[in-house]
């Protein structure tokens, strides 16, 4: 494989590299997926998306160029891109910039209008039911013991975990809206990376970005742009609870910086008005009364 000739953005997991001027090649693709035909199902999958992805809203988003056969140096197949300009959110934090909780909106806005096409929630991964991750959650726990305050985060779940989903129907996700994902310069969204989960899912899921990637006041600006009902606005956030728990632990040694962005995102939730008072009545509404 090619080395690029200049330096290149750093992205969870490592995965991508620019080429000269136009072009990034992807290479490990995402934990789970292992040998050369599950990984070039993956890379097609990923290119299908981004084709589906590609000209429907106003920021760039990549477009697959061709996927490349295993050699000497790299034993797995690998994809090229386009390359995307600007900087990665973790580089360039976006979290006070209103205009970027705007721009973040409408990227929102625009993903859900694509087409479902008839298809639901694979079943894989985050998106459908709060509750089926439970088991998940609970190793996260175990893990983040010497990490995190356990007893208070386990109190936040079990709030969370029963947020109605309601009537609210599938709808098209990009599925992980995370500062290595988003690209930011001057203090608006410039593109986004990691399309390959395009997908029908919950409509909460995409609102991972107002926890993962804004403070207090820019994120109230994009719920107000999107119309959240509360219902949609707490799954949201629990789904941004799901994957942070995760990150804090599983990253903790391999990629320090995924860890503390999975920390800044609890600590955003914790700091919440709503998850505070949600918490609180859990605890009065369960205390020893006799």
């Amino acid at each position: 494989m090619a080395r690029p000739t200049h330096p290149a953005r750093r992205f969870p997991g490592d995965r991508q590299r620019h080429l000269p001027y136009r072009w990034a090649v992807r290479g490990p693709v995402p934990v789970g997926v292992s040998g050369r035909r599950a990984t070039r199902r993956w890379l097609e999958s990923e290119a299908e998306a981004a084709r589906e992805l590609l000209g429907r809203t106003r920021f760039p988003t990549p477009e697959p160029v061709a996927i490349g056969e295993p050699g000497e140096g790299y034993e797995l197949p690998w994809s090229v891109q386009t390359w995307i300009p600007g900087t990665v959110a973790t580089d360039e934090d976006p979290g006070h910039s209103v205009t970027f909780a705007r721009d973040l909106a409408e990227f929102i806005r625009e993903v859900r209008a694509i087409d479902t096409r008839g298809r639901t929630f694979s079943g894989n991964g985050r998106g459908g039911d709060l509750q089926s991750h439970d088991a998940w959650m609970e190793t996260c726990f175990q893990q983040s013991e010497h990490l995190l305050d356990v007893a208070r985060l386990r109190q936040m779940w079990a709030v969370m975990r029963e947020q109605p989903r309601g009537a609210a129907r599938d709808v098209v996700t990009h599925g992980d809206l995370i500062s290595g994902n988003v690209l930011v310069s001057g203090g608006r969204l410039r593109g986004v990376l990691d399309v390959g989960g395009l997908a029908p899912a919950d409509p909460a899921l995409d609102l991972v970005g107002a926890w993962h990637l804004l403070e207090a006041g820019p994120r109230w600006v994009l719920r107000e742009n999107l119309g959240c009902d509360e219902p949609e606005w707490e799954r949201g956030k629990a789904w941004a609870f799901v994957q942070a728990m995760g990150l804090v632990w599983y990253y903790v040694a391999s990629n320090p910086g995924m860890s503390r962005m999975g920390q800044r995102t609890l600590e955003r939730i914790m700091a919440d008005p709503s998850s505070n008072c949600l918490t609180a009545t859990r605890a009065w509404d369960g205390r020893d009364t006799s």
